[in-house]
């Protein structure tokens, strides 16, 4: 069994706005297993932390929400991406593949880069 890693912070927001953008709606409990699923179960999502967060990005206006019937007939309040989502969404993405590549440097350092 794999030992699941919290996710870093800053970076639940990108995965959160990708998932929707990727999969349409979804309520809370789906967005958590879809995250969990691509990081191929190597991450555990607080649902202390992903609520909240989709609550801060409605409120900024990166999502919307209304309640509706999961797939298994309960309540359940699903999220969708919007345009600004969508914009905020990729300035992250670019963010993120930014710092990337940064840190990318920092492995590939030798002493020798340094001559």
């Amino acid at each position: 069994m794999k030992d699941k890693q919290d996710i870093q912070q800053g970076t639940l927001s990108l995965m959160v706005l990708k998932t929707l953008d990727v999969r349409g709606p979804q309520h809370g409990w789906g967005i958590a297993r879809r995250i969990e699923q691509v990081s191929g179960d190597l991450l555990a999502v607080n649902q202390g932390t992903l609520y909240p967060l989709l609550l801060k990005l409605e409120h900024e206006g990166s999502v919307t929400s209304e309640w509706g019937a999961s797939d298994n007939n309960r309540r359940a309040r699903f999220y969708d991406l919007t345009k600004a989502g969508r914009k905020q969404l990729q300035a992250e993405t670019r963010n993120w593949e930014q710092t990337a590549a940064i840190v990318a440097r920092f492995f590939n350092f030798k002493a020798e880069d340094l001559l």
